[in-house]
């Protein structure tokens, strides 16, 4: 399964990440448990916003870079103060200015750009003289997604378009994969997450990334079926594995295009 996207990929789905051994760290005694932060950190100009989680079972600090390098995310072991995360976060400086270089720019959806569908390439044509919002059709044989209206709502209009594409097959899909599994989703939710592309509540929930239109539909089949293996299997073990494949006998590659090319859908921007 060849790339089809028409932007260029980051090297991971989930970004970079940059990771120091709590041994390295000096202790002084108890600290109190630093909670959940949110705040902004300025990296080659750029003011990125950054998330601090203190997770029970980490026994380092993990810095990653959000898809499209849009954010910054540490997870760091309980009991450190704060000036032990400012000094991790000092000392990776270099590194995050040499890995934000690497990131592609977002793209703006626009006319006379393509974006995929389903993994096809479509030229973006405006034709603000008709009613409604998004069409499918060709030019010459060069597949063609019609925006029409003001110019201004463009890029929601495909947005909108997507999230319609993304309901209408994935909850079929879901449906298929569930009644193979003998299991039923509690609900099928949509979202626009830069962190997964898809996740399953203990209650049976499924959310899914409306992105994923984007991707080939043999990759839109494995993201079902993966979230689908969780309503019986809710780990990544030995079981989770083969039951994924017993759904989607393409899983290791559907799960190696996502990994790699993922990136570059989640960069585009619909605003």
């Amino acid at each position: 399964m060849e790339p089809l996207i028409c932007f260029p990929s980051t090297h991971a789905n989930h970004g970079y990440a940059a990771v120091m051994p709590f041994g390295f760290i000096k202790r002084a005694g108890p600290r109190r448990p630093i909670p959940v932060q949110e705040r902004e950190h300025i990296v080659a100009g750029r003011t990125l916003p950054l998330k601090i989680v203190e997770n029970d079972r980490a026994r380092r600090l993990t810095l990653r870079i959000d898809t499209g390098g849009q954010g910054l995310r540490i997870t760091i072991p309980p009991g450190l103060r704060q000036g032990e995360v400012d000094l991790f976060l000092s000392r990776q400086q270099g590194w995050l200015e040499q890995r934000l270089a690497k990131v592609p720019k977002r793209p703006q959806v626009r006319p006379g750009i393509k974006i995929p569908l389903r993994g096809v390439p479509h030229l973006i044509v405006h034709e603000p003289a008709r009613r409604g919002t998004v069409s499918v059709g060709s030019i010459e044989g060069t597949p063609v997604l019609f925006v029409h209206g003001d110019r201004r709502h463009l890029p929601r209009r495909l947005a909108d378009f997507l999230k319609r594409e993304a309901r209408r097959e994935i909850e079929a899909l879901v449906e298929g994969h569930c009644k193979a599994i003998g299991r039923r989703a509690k609900a099928v939710r949509f979202r626009d997450t830069s962190s997964r592309w898809g996740s399953c509540t203990s209650d049976g929930t499924l959310s899914f990334s409306w992105r994923i239109m984007m991707a080939p539909a043999p990759v839109i089949n494995y993201l079902v079926a993966h979230e689908v293996a969780h309503l019986k299997e809710m780990n990544h073990g030995l079981k989770f594995w083969k039951l994924c494949e017993a759904l989607c006998a393409d899983t290791d590659r559907c799960k190696a295009w996502l990994k790699r090319n993922g990136g570059a859908l989640q960069a585009i921007q619909f605003e």
